[in-house]
């Protein structure tokens, strides 16, 4: 069963439920993959899945963020339902030990030396790690690798 396809179930079981937090999650996720598809005439595959879920989360974590400086705990906490719902969602995250391996091999493999090479590397591992890994936390162990 595809990512999609158990996002779709998900969604009828919470339906079902009566569980009107998670379903509106659901259906926004929904609605942002049907958004994708209609956009670029594609049907979306689980990295494409993956991938619209890692940008609706970070979404999520920046109005946390926004809201706790606005001091509205209470869209806050909305927000931080949502986030686990769409967390769910995500494969295994590696550990910052396994992202700093991954970006070592991959700037060995390269031969990138110094900040100059930061695009050169980034790319080749948003096409690894995508889905896998936060990008904040890769950015960061890239720029250490490349300065170190």
């Amino acid at each position: 069963m595809s990512l999609k396809d158990q996002i779709t179930e998900d969604m009828k079981t919470a339906m079902r439920a009566k569980d009107s937090e998670r379903l509106g999650t659901i259906r926004l996720l929904l609605a942002a993959l049907k958004q994708k598809e209609v956009d670029e005439r594609v049907v979306l595959d689980d990295a494409a899945v993956v991938a619209i879920v890692d940008k609706l989360i970070k979404q999520r974590k920046d109005s946390i963020e926004a809201f706790q400086k606005a001091e509205r705990k209470d869209l806050a906490d909305k927000e931080a339902a949502e986030l686990v719902v769409l967390q769910a969602y995500l494969p295994a995250r590696l550990s910052a030990e396994e992202v700093t391996a991954a970006v070592k091999a991959i700037v060995a493999e390269l031969g990138a030396s110094g900040p100059g090479d930061m695009g050169k590397v980034m790319g080749a591992v948003k096409a690894k790690l995508a889905g896998k890994a936060d990008m904040g936390q890769v950015s960061a162990a890239v720029k250490t690798a490349l300065a170190g």
